[in-house]
């Protein structure tokens, strides 16, 4: 614990070194006061709304040191299950694929269709995140536990590719999905071919059966507005008195980030191709008044220009948002119906001591459940 003059020392110093980096926030407010001229209400629209969202992996993991099992769902804000897997890091990624394909070669699941379209086999081809089968097998010791969240992700990538692919649509249709349109996951120019062959798709569907598809994602954290959001709160960017939203440029976006290709979209003429990004970002306000929340809205660049209609068609939704309040309700739906809690997870958690326990010899399975019930005690007691 600190001592009181030490506190009362340090105390001073932050309040010095606040005044001298006023400047820094200076500089951000006049950023900021650029975009009010770009500012605009969002007028609520009519529209259906899915949302499409992989589980949490905090939720879905299942552990009993040292096994660790991650199971990996995604489902709609209807509840159904579009996709479903169970993977640990000792996991062989080749043996993932015969959940994928079937022993023709044919895919059978919507990451086997993203994997086809992408002329891919393995997964390390479509992820350089994911080790190649060889690498698990004989240097398990340096494999990264990570890339099982690497395989969630891509699996709801992939459902999103196929929903937007492969599916009718019955009218027009918002998808939202969990998270920026962004990602540095895919090998090489994956994530560029993935984004244009969804493009032709929405194209096709308008083209074909007069519907249209639109499609946001959606963060509840974003670097940008960390970055921005004090500075536009004083300046007043988004005042109160209804629902509004501003594009952000990409030039703010890259002051933001690290990695400036994280900033780089489809109207990049120059340089390096952009491999990460399929979204144009928008600050939204979905409630009328100036405390309400602000969020990180990606709109798929090709549909940039229809800002008004998709920010009015997720208005309503966002409006009925619970428990998170002004956050689309499909996507908390989506997020509801994909967690693995309670009695569920009680039971997959069973399960992992159960097949533990058939490792054991006989005469040691008992042992398994008195380290199970001293655990039980210690953790409630200090815990």
């Amino acid at each position: 614990m600190l001592h009181p003059d030490a506190l009362t020392g340090i105390k001073e110093q932050i309040i010095r070194l606040a005044e001298a980096d006023r400047a820094l926030l200076d500089d951000l407010r006049r950023e900021v006061r650029d975009l009010a001229g770009s500012v605009r209400v969002i007028r609520p629209r009519s529209s259906t709304a899915i949302s499409l969202v992989a589980s949490d992996g905090g939720n879905n993991k299942l552990v009993f040191d040292p096994f660790y099992v991650q199971v990996v769902r995604v489902v709609d804000s209807y509840g159904k299950e579009l996709l479903v897997d169970v993977v640990s890091p000792t996991t062989d990624p080749d043996s993932l694929l015969t959940n994928h394909f079937t022993p023709s070669g044919d895919p059978k699941s919507a990451l086997g269709r993203l994997m086809a379209d992408l002329g891919v086999r393995s997964l390390s081809a479509l992820s350089h995140m994911i080790p190649d089968s060889r690498r698990v097998r004989e240097r398990p010791e340096t494999v990264s536990p990570s890339w099982v969240q690497v395989y969630r992700d891509i699996c709801e990538w992939a459902v999103l590719y196929e929903r937007i692919c492969y599916q009718t649509f019955a009218s027009d249709t918002l998808i939202v999905r969990d998270g920026l349109l962004r990602s540095k996951v895919f090998r090489g120019e994956g994530f560029i071919r993935m984004r244009e062959r969804m493009e032709e798709a929405i194209e096709r569907v308008w083209r074909q059966d007069r519907r249209r598809i639109y499609l946001v994602g959606l963060a509840k954290h974003s670097q940008v507005l960390n970055r921005y959001g004090l500075a536009m709160a004083i300046e007043e960017t988004l005042p109160a008195g209804d629902a509004r939203y501003v594009a952000i440029p990409r030039e703010l976006e890259a002051k933001a980030y690290k990695w400036q290709e994280w900033a780089r979209g489809a109207e990049t003429e120059e340089g390096e191709a952009p491999k990460f990004v399929a979204g144009d970002m928008f600050f939204v306000r979905f409630g009328p008044h100036s405390g309400d929340p602000v969020w990180a809205v990606d709109i798929f660049s090709a549909q940039r220009d229809r800002a008004d209609e998709i920010l009015g068609h997720l208005l309503a939704d966002a409006r009925d948002g619970f428990p998170v309040p002004y956050y689309p309700r499909c996507l908390q739906r989506a997020h509801e119906h994909a967690q693995l809690a309670d009695f569920d997870w009680a039971i997959l958690q069973d399960q992992i001591l159960d097949a533990v326990r058939g490792l054991l010899p006989r005469e040691k399975q008992f042992l398994l459940d008195a380290y199970r019930l001293r655990a039980d005690v210690t953790g409630e007691r200090y815990g």
